[in-house]
């Protein structure tokens, strides 16, 4: 992947109370994309996720890499801002309270970045 553009892997099998919720927030994030957001979105099947809701991943060359969770497709629009927030980092690390209120506690783990060393 091109250094400066994320990867944002939505799993589109993810159900949710009300029906396919991971397609609809693929598709809500694929309608609001804009071709300068530096985000790639990538549909994946199963994230292992399911007992916390819809799922979500990020994750950029030399960045910690982030699981997120209990995700709907109106949360289309601050998973972007999110993204974006992602990429200005250094790390990769957006504190909690520089996230969108409604993705505050969506962090369900981090990875190291493939070149981590302690």
């Amino acid at each position: 992947m091109p250094s400066g553009i994320a990867r944002l892997s939505i799993c589109i099998t993810c159900e949710g109370a009300a029906g396919n919720a991971g397609q609809r927030l693929f598709e809500a994030l694929a309608a609001r994309g804009d071709a300068a957001m530096p985000v790639r979105l990538h549909p994946v099947s199963c994230l292992a996720n399911c007992d916390r809701g819809c799922s979500a991943a990020i994750g950029m060359a030399g960045k910690w890499r982030y699981l997120l969770g209990g995700l709907a497709p109106d949360h289309a629009g601050d998973l972007l801002a999110y993204a974006a927030l992602y990429v200005a980092s250094a790390r990769g690390v957006v504190l909690p309270s520089r996230r969108p209120p409604s993705l505050a506690e969506s962090v369900l783990g981090r990875f190291p970045p493939e070149d981590f060393s302690p």
